[in-house]
């Protein structure tokens, strides 16, 4: 077993054991404080479910990176350095982390906690972490720092309220990460960037058991929880951070994989093309974009007759065809091409979904 391998696992199974062990205590606690995500006419679930499994997603991280570097230490490896960027992302994860927390106990108004993501989104290009190539899309390459700094704050926060949006049925928000990060683990490992490699790891160890108890727990035995917004915005701003790391040109990484832009794309292609696309049709129907609705690709193929396991098994599988599909692609084609191929399967996949929806007599969308 190579080192780079080693690392990554302790901090994988590390993390994993934090999760098991800390869940049940978080449901124990919300059921003694009341704290649970109540139904109603917008959401899917039936049951008053406890909300604050995200709670336990940056501890465990945390105490999993810390394992695993201790052993790198111990190994006599060389020393971890770590970069402004670095620093600035564990800050403002910690931010996003609190945010999330106060409003899943006592709630925050939207505007506070986009107030506070825009915040955590500035203090990346601030640090020097920045989108500041497109790699050829539409043919745009180089971008200056004053056009990258704010494109790179408003991604940020766009992937951020993707997977807190899109976290509307049991497994979707946390399948469709661990999708992204097993991608990401893939790339960085490539690189040869060990420290990522090892908190991408802590991340999937602690996303093993709230999946979990998220899919098959029980709710009458108090044993089924949601990450809440904790859980959904953290990890947003976690994958948010991964996709500027692998997309920004560093002429101090020669191995640079050069279609890092596609490969960032490409793992959150599901959440991101399903904001856009409800937030044009709400335009479309003079509402406004950030609107509640029951329009988003889960609460479509639930109308279409799914039930909640097999539309979370339509999308994740979804979300795979885009990945083999811009694989092939990208062999032959550019980012141009085969970012304008996964909007075209994209709308024809919803067309003939809202086929099947019109079939059985029913609205293909909630304005429509």
């Amino acid at each position: 077993m190579n080192n780079h391998l080693l690392y990554t696992l302790i901090a994988g199974i590390t993390s994993c054991i934090c999760g098991i062990a800390t869940i049940p205590k978080v449901l124990d606690f919300c059921k003694q404080k009341g704290l649970y995500d109540i139904p109603n006419a917008r959401k899917v679930h039936k049951n008053a479910i406890p909300r604050l499994g995200g709670v336990v997603f940056l501890p465990s991280v945390f105490l999993g990176c810390i394992v695993s570097f201790i052993v790198y230490q111990l190994n006599g490896a060389s020393e971890i350095t770590v970069s402004l960027w670095t620093l600035f992302f564990f800050c403002g994860a910690a931010a996003i982390y609190i945010t999330g927390l106060i409003d899943d106990i006592i709630g925050l108004g939207p505007l506070t906690k986009l107030t506070v993501q825009l915040i955590a989104a500035c203090a990346l290009p601030l640090s020097g972490l920045y989108i500041n190539d497109l790699h050829g899309f539409f043919g745009i390459h180089d971008i200056p720092y004053y056009i990258g700094m704010p494109l790179t704050v408003v991604v940020v926060a766009f992937i951020s309220n993707a997977i807190n949006l899109i976290d509307g049925i049991d497994g979707l928000a946390g399948g469709l990460t661990m999708i992204a990060m097993m991608g990401f683990y893939y790339a960085f490992s490539q690189w040869g960037l060990t420290v990522y490699s090892t908190v991408i790891a802590a991340i999937i160890g602690v996303l093993l058991p709230y999946l979990y108890f998220n899919i098959y727990g029980s709710a009458d035995r108090n044993r089924k929880i949601f990450m809440g917004d904790t859980g959904s915005l953290t990890i947003g701003f976690l994958l948010a951070f991964l996709c500027l790391k692998l997309s920004m040109e560093n002429p101090h990484l020669p191995q640079y994989p050069g279609n890092g832009l596609l490969i960032s794309f490409t793992l959150i292609v599901v959440p991101v093309l399903d904001v856009f696309r409800v937030a044009l049709v709400r335009l479309r129907h003079r509402r406004s974009p950030i609107t509640p609705d029951k329009n988003h690709i889960h609460h479509k193929l639930i109308r279409a007759g799914f039930t909640q396991h097999q539309a979370l098994i339509t999308i994740l599988t979804l979300a795979l065809s885009f990945c083999l599909i811009n694989y092939v692609l990208n062999s032959y084609v550019g980012i141009t091409f085969t970012v304008v191929t996964d909007i075209v399967v994209y709308t024809v996949f919803h067309w003939l979904l809202n086929q099947r929806i019109k079939g059985k007599g029913r609205q293909p969308s909630l304005f429509e």
